[in-house]
């Protein structure tokens, strides 16, 4: 009985301070973590969405590009990435990325979302090409490209710094970064998932480098793997810290683990209660964070749906050809329309607002559009 009492206590306090605006300690973090009932975390979380954003939930007309699989990483939790002579081992050629851009332009798609391998045999140059060509033939369409680990690794072929990197990218057409790489800041979990990749230290470095720039981005955190509750909540700690800092990310997006045809395929990956807590999680910790997402690619689209009353204001966007979470055994569409996203919002009761990748909001006339409001990013 004492320590239900004390429970009960502890998540009155955390409850008082939410409500209050105030920010959650590490402690409380881990605490919500791992003892909090998910129907009163989803609760408060949601408590902070509606003070945030009312009861928008965003979208965006997007299609992936992933130029190559080839990696010369071997992240154990990686469905994605192939050896150079692999059977599945592919490279876009310039023809196909001008293709997937025009493809991009007749949906109608505000952005162009890249990642992918870091291929040994390419020079920096074909890197910076990639962007270019997107943004040589179809100029209106936003890129958004390259995540921290990448940009580490064109540091590291070229020898220069991380903001002569960036700066090469801008010219080239570069429009924001996404928030992939992060995975699990903790270093002793990433010698388990990924080791000989860059580290916590130099991915926030990037990123701070960005903000500098004015290039705005996204952050992400893989969980349900090996990590724990207190590896979690100091990653967002982390990120929270850098926000405070800077003010350059826009939004979060915890990913979740997907262990088929992986080296980890032995564990059962996260549940979609799991998925829900770590939604709403994020939201209570990230207080100077305008944006959670929930990535319909990897939760599904049902547990997107209800995530949009666990804290997420962002369900992503129509996503085609997205390769990476699909090869790790993802059951999703390869896209949605948007009048299926306006259903899914909708039957979540809240209303749907078509945005850019820097939160404005979209007038459309079929494939064509024109940004709004910009005072819609809050």
């Amino acid at each position: 009985m004492l320590a239900t009492v004390d429970c009960d206590s502890r998540m009155s306090d955390i409850t008082a301070k939410v409500v209050a605006g105030g920010r959650l300690t590490f402690d409380d973090g881990v605490y919500l973590d791992e003892h909090a009932d998910l129907m009163m975390l989803g609760r408060l979380a949601n408590l902070v969405r509606e003070q945030k954003n009312g009861r928008v939930a965003y979208y965006n007309t997007n299609v992936h590009l992933n130029p190559t699989n080839v990696c010369v990483y071997r992240c154990t939790f990686c469905a994605f990435r192939s050896d150079l002579k692999a059977d599945k081992a592919y490279v876009f050629s310039e023809p196909m990325i001008r293709e997937r851009a025009l493809e991009a332009q007749a949906h109608g798609a505000t952005e162009i979302h890249v990642v992918g391998g870091l291929h040994h045999l390419k020079k920096f140059d074909w890197y910076v090409d990639v962007v270019r060509t997107l943004h040589e033939t179809c100029p209106e369409i936003h890129i958004k490209a390259w995540t921290g680990v990448e940009i580490h690794w064109f540091s590291h072929l070229t020898k220069k710094p991380y903001d002569w990197v960036l700066r090469q990218m801008i010219d080239a057409g570069l429009g924001s970064l996404p928030g992939g790489g992060a995975e699990i800041f903790d270093e002793g979990v990433r010698a388990q998932i990924c080791e000989h990749k860059s580290d916590a230290s130099r991915w926030l470095d990037i990123h701070r480098t960005a903000h500098s720039l004015g290039l705005r981005s996204n952050a992400t955190m893989l969980y349900g793997h090996v990590e724990q509750a207190p590896h979690r909540v100091d990653h967002l700690c982390q990120l929270r810290g850098l926000q405070d800092e800077t003010g350059g990310f826009q939004t979060f997006i915890p990913l979740a683990f997907h262990p088929a045809n992986t080296g980890m395929s032995h564990l059962p990956g996260p549940t979609g209660l799991m998925d829900l807590r770590m939604i709403a999680l994020a939201r209570l910790m990230l207080d100077n964070f305008d944006h959670i997402k929930a990535y319909w690619i990897m939760l599904g689209e049902k547990t997107a749906q209800v995530a949009l009353g666990f804290g997420a204001d962002d369900i992503d966007g129509t996503v085609v050809h997205e390769l990476i979470y699909h090869d790790a055994g993802a059951k999703t569409p390869e896209g949605l329309t948007v009048s299926q996203l306006h259903s899914l919002i909708r039957e979540a009761g809240c209303e749907p607002v078509e945005r850019d990748t820097l939160y404005r909001r979209v007038l459309r006339d079929g494939a064509k559009w024109t940004v709004g409001d910009p005072m819609l990013a809050s």
